[in-house]
């Protein structure tokens, strides 16, 4: 049956894309009027009251649209618009942002919503940066009190869009109720104070050992015991390499009896001990243009030392959303679980020495529990199997 709610919801189409608002109106009014309007018939009738400068009408359509199809993109769209133009930026950013998260991707678009979509990210950015730039202005005495204020101005950067949020992710082994640190102050660890001051005599003997091209083996190498999977590239790549001194928890005699100085420089560290497992103690070497893709640890039991020996510029860091440049002889701790990667965007070789300490959140005894776990899953595949 042809019900005449629809004549009147095309003549107010029609009218519309004529630029007769009045018309269109009164149409879209009927549709209401006999109870068949659904949430375009609302968005209709709010663009005709936009047009006759209706404010208040407009408003009270668009929000019956958004009653009956919350994520219409054009309703949104028109609502955010409103409160833009009534100077209620904080709810028209909400609107706007609404927009965004709810379109799906532009190219699954038609064109005129593309055009509101690429508007409402171009406020959304607007009034990201007046937001920002508000509560630096109000913050900044206490934003100036340099180490203090340090986690605060992370939080900050979070707030405001500028950084996302990284958490640990072991890919084996995961102990809980550790802080979530990406670099660790130096100043916690006083004993580095030492390591620091042989970076001399420590580079001294790497540059004895990079004499010798083929001392350094590629850092990530397939093991025959388990399935090979290529690491981002890093299997058997010799871009990034390594010279142990020790790895994985035993004493590489040959290596570390050529670098003396540089095991005596570590006497007071903290190394992860477990046996068969850690510490690693290595060279580090990347080569010129060479990348390290984003990756994680295995254990978040550990932190990972790192002291830049030769460094070329340039040459960046990151750990979660922190990114930095190494500098010759100025050592750093990090959470190697949290996501890092590294760059030596120079023609020159970059090498560094890293190693394995414990977490110092961890006491004895809990270290004593992760070094014993472990050597019962070394043994496990060892152990003979038990009868029932």
């Amino acid at each position: 049956m042809h019900h005449p709610s629809s004549d009147a919801r095309a003549q107010g189409i029609e009218a519309l894309r004529k630029g007769d608002a009045r018309k269109a109106r009164e149409s879209f009014e009927r549709v209401v009027a006999a109870g068949q309007a659904d949430a375009s018939a609302y968005l209709g009738l709010a663009y005709a009251c936009a047009g006759l400068k209706d404010g208040r009408a407009t408003l009270a359509a668009v929000d019956r649209a958004l009653a009956l199809e919350p994520r219409n993109l054009r309703a949104l769209m028109m609502k955010a618009d409103h409160l833009a133009a009534a100077g209620d930026a904080r709810a028209a950013s909400s609107f706007y942002r609404a927009v965004v998260s709810t379109a799906p991707p532009a190219d699954q678009l038609p064109a005129d919503l593309r055009n509101e979509l690429a508007r409402a990210q171009a406020m959304c950015a607007r009034y990201a940066a007046q937001f920002e730039a508000f509560l630096r202005q109000r913050l900044a005495r206490g934003l100036a009190e340099g180490r203090s204020a340090g986690r605060f101005r992370v939080s900050l950067d979070i707030l405001t869009g500028g950084k996302r949020i990284y958490f640990q992710e072991p890919r084996q082994y995961f102990f809980p109720g550790l802080p979530q640190i990406q670099f660790y102050e130096r100043s916690d660890f006083p004993w580095l104070d030492k390591v620091e001051a042989a970076t001399a005599d420590i580079r001294a003997e790497l540059i004895e050992i990079l004499k010798q091209e083929s001392a350094f083996r590629p850092y990530v190498e397939g093991n025959p015991s388990l399935p090979q999977t290529d690491a981002q590239g890093m299997l058997n790549n010799p871009e990034w390499s390594a010279f142990y001194l020790w790895k994985n928890g035993a004493i590489v005699a040959e290596n570390a009896a050529r670098c003396p100085k540089t095991l005596d420089a570590l006497a007071d560290a903290p190394l992860a001990r477990v046996p068969g497992r850690s510490p690693s103690i290595l060279y580090s070497l990347l080569r010129p243009g060479a990348r390290i893709p984003p990756h994680t640890g295995e254990v978040n039991t550990r932190l990972i030392c790192h002291l830049p020996l030769i460094v070329p510029d340039p040459c960046s860091f990151r750990v979660g959303n922190d990114t930095r440049a190494p500098v010759e002889g100025r050592a750093w701790v990090f959470d190697d679980t949290i996501e890092h990667e590294a760059w030596n965007g120079s023609e020159r070789t970059r090498v560094i020495l890293l190693f394995e300490i414990w977490r110092p959140e961890l006491t004895a005894a809990e270290r004593a529990l992760v070094s014993a776990m472990f050597e019962a899953i070394d043994a496990y595949g060892e152990a003979p199997a038990q009868g029932i």
